[in-house]
Formats: structure tokens, sequence, C-alpha cells
């Protein structure tokens, strides 16, 4: 009997050491378990408790009645499927005649409670049937990318979210994108996990940085063209458009829309063409997009009115020629000047990381998710990283990426470097890779040492 108590024991203190420091590992272990046999042994009397119950049918209370039984109790949606995964449950619902899913999702947090729980989300799958994804600790607090992954051409994984899924970057389903966030909120390392997921991939990576190239620039290696300066941008924009109308002349020579091809074969992108002749897809990083709009003199604003246009002609036509915008700044809205609302309009894909001020998240989703706009602005600044992602549909979800130096992902760009193409439009602006001879005086004064 001593024995068995001091097991008993030992195994409890190590249940909370593990809940304490490694959350994962306790939850894998211990936690798991213990969550199935709560949900299962609370479900009805939860569902009750939460208003997710119908009263029972007419025809069961007839039979009731004509079988001299007692009446039947209300009834809870049928719990189809209950899947434990490395960071919670995955619980499938079919609602009973009279429910809606709505009625689910206003329900999470009460479900949370219930079930003791971190999170609880909901999302319809199809007509009556609800999915409901549990968290058992928290996974953005410490984020741990599944070992496997489903990558996909031009579809990379970026970020976790805090259902516990992985947040992809998918550029067939949502070519442009734009991402926003206040100094040291994060954006820089999403930017490098960006990178890094995608140097391994049949893509060339064209760079704009205007602050001298600081961010992207030691990523050079990997990438086909880089500006660091205005002038460059605008230069290496235009060339992307000549680009994009070369790719069109391409895939109109080679549509095939004669009367004995298929409809199936007929060419309408770069991604209906042979794999011989397809044109390598081109994905363009944009570090400060502000740099680019804003202006002070006469000849700056004749710059400026190049670059924005040459940026709004590729979003609204460069995803057939395979070119995809990602866009990065810390404001983004109608102070940056004209045609600036006009490119927003055409960036489906929406994040936001920790932002300064509350038209700043309006900026990013105002016009496509409210909802959002209130959790991007809490939160917290000792959580870098941390985001609000959305699109067009109107649904967003809070993501963290992995902590990835800027070491790592230089090692991976080297890593990959044989991979980046060289395309003929944009070989003025291949980074040169050389290394730098050394000066005899440093650039800028140093300051000097107090004694």
């Amino acid at each position: 009997m001593t024995w068995s108590l001091v097991a008993l024991v030992l195994v409890v203190a190590a249940a909370g050491l593990l809940r304490w420091r490694r959350p994962a590992w306790y939850w894998l272990t211990f936690g798991v378990s213990l969550a199935v046999v709560r949900v299962l042994i609370r479900y009805a009397s939860v569902m009750d408790a939460c208003g997710l119950t119908v009263p029972p049918s007419r025809w069961r209370l007839t039979l009731a009645r004509a079988t001299n039984r007692p009446v039947p109790g209300t009834r809870a949606p049928r719990i189809l499927r209950l899947r434990p995964t490395r960071t919670g449950l995955v619980l499938r619902l079919k609602l009973r005649p009279g429910q809606d899913a709505f009625d689910v999702a206003a329900s999470c947090d009460r479900l949370r409670h219930s079930f003791a729980m971190y999170g609880v989300t909901s999302r319809e799958l199809r007509s009556g049937v609800v999915e409901v994804r549990m968290t058992g600790y928290d996974v953005l607090k410490r984020v741990q990318m599944p070992t496997k992954v489903d990558t996909r051409p031009m579809r990379v994984p970026v970020a976790l979210r805090e259902d516990g899924a992985v947040h992809y970057r998918d550029y067939r389903a949502v070519p442009h994108a734009l991402t926003l966030g206040a100094t040291e909120s994060g954006k820089s390392v999403y930017q490098r996990n960006l990178v890094a997921a995608l140097a391994p991939q049949r893509v060339a990576l064209v760079g704009i940085d205007c602050k001298q190239g600081v961010e992207l620039f030691p990523l050079a290696r990997r990438f086909s063209a880089l500006a660091d300066n205005q002038d460059s941008a605008a230069e290496l924009l235009e060339a992307l458009v000549s680009h994009m109308e070369d790719v069109y002349q391409l895939i109109r020579a080679e549509q095939r829309i004669t009367a004995d091809v298929p409809d199936a074969e007929i060419a309408a992108d770069i991604w209906d063409l042979p794999e011989d002749l397809r044109p390598v897809p081109i994905v363009v990083l944009v570090d400060e997009v502000a740099e680019l709009a804003l202006f002070a003199t006469k000849e700056e604003e004749k710059r400026r009115d190049r670059i924005i246009t040459a940026l709004a002609r590729l979003a609204q036509l460069g995803r057939a020629a395979g070119i995809y915008l990602e866009i990065c700044g810390q404001r983004f809205g109608s102070e940056l000047g004209k045609g600036i609302t006009m490119l927003r309009a055409q960036l489906t894909g929406r994040t936001a990381h920790r932002v300064n001020d509350e038209s700043s998240a309006n900026m990013a989703f105002g016009d496509i998710a409210p909802d959002a706009v209130l959790a991007a602005i809490q939160i917290a600044t000792d959580m870098p990283g941390v985001a609000i992602t959305g699109d067009s549909t109107g649904g967003w979800a809070r993501i963290r990426a992995p902590h990835t130096s800027l070491r790592q992902a230089v090692n991976t760009c080297n890593r990959y470097a044989d991979l980046a193409p060289d395309l003929p439009a944009l070989a003025p602006f291949r980074p040169a890779l050389a290394i730098p001879t050394p000066v005899e005086a440093p650039a800028v004064e140093s300051i000097p040492a107090t004694a």
C-alpha cells in the first residue's frame, strides 16, 4: 500500500511538473485521456446548460404516449467523431433539426469553461455538420510546428493557429496579401518564415527593401532580383510589368483553343501550360510599402505614381501570369496618396500583428472582417509574432509564426541558392554577391567611449 501511494504521488508530481514546464508533453501523456473522459461524461449536461439541445420530436412524443412510456428528454447534437490531436480534441457534431452552426459558435466560450479546455472554436463543414476544435493548452506561447505538414507547390506553412492547426500561405488560392504590424511586432520574423518556406520550391523571389536592404539583402543568394531604394524599385516594378506582358503573350500563343482540344486543356494562366513551357512563378516581397509612397518633391511624386501604378497593375493582372504580391508595412491607408485604397482592395489575404492604434487594424480588416479589428488591437506587447489573419470570406484566426533567427533564414537561403532562377527581364536587378572590399575608415563616426 505504501509503495502504491508513493507511486501515485510521483505520478501526480510528474504530471504537475509537465503541465507547468512542458504543457505539450503533459497533454500527450496525461491531458488527452483526462479530456476525452471529461467530454464524454459531461457532454449531455453541458449541451443542455449551453442551450444546445432540442425538445423531442412529435413522433417520439406520440410513440411514448401510445406505448405508455415516460416522455423522452431533450436531445443534444450527435457526436459523429471524437479525434484526439497533438494539441487538443476535434469533435464532429451532427446538428439536430432546428439547430444552427451559429448556435455552436456563440457557445464556444461556455464550452471552453465547461470542458476545462484552453480554447474552443467551431466551423461548419457542411449542412448540419459542425466541427468543434478544442485546444488543451496555449499552443501560441511556445510555437512548435508539426514535423509533417501538407506542403504543395505555392503552398507553404508559415505559422500555427490558436486551434492547433497549421496556417498555410496558399498563393494559388490567395494570390496577394497585406501584412501590417508595428515595430517589434514580429512582422520581420513572419517574413523570414515565408522566405525560408519558399526557398526549396521552384519559385523566383523578388524583394523590395527601401531600408537600404537591411532586411532582405542577407537572404540575397536565393533572390532573383532585389531593390534597396525607391529609384531601383520603380524600375524593378516596371520590369515586372513588362515580364507579365511577355507571359501573357506566351499564354495566348499556347492557349490551344482549336475545336479538337478538350476544354480542360485550354490555357488561361501559367498553370494550364505544359510544364516544359511554364514560366517560373514570382513572389514579390515589399518590406515597407510606405517608403514607396512617400514623396517630398515633384520628381519624387512622379516616381511615386510610377511605383503605385505598377503595383496596382501587378495586383490586378499578375495572378494569371504567376506573379504574387506580399506587401508589408506599419500602416497602409488613404494618407499614403491616390491609388493606395485601390491597391488594398486587390490584396485578399490580410495579416495584422500588434498595431499602435485602432485605425491601423481597420486598414487591414475594416472592409472584410470587422470582428477581427478588436482582436488585433488586443495583442499584447510581450507576445511578438502573434497576429490576426483573415481573408475576404470574413473569417479570421489568431496565429503565431515560429521564431526564426536571421541566421537560420540565411542558412536556408544559402542551402537552396542554386534554385534561384535567372530571369532575363530581371537580370539588371540580380543582387551582387561579391565580397565587399574593406574600407579604411568607418562610414559613420562611432560614439566615443565614456571614461
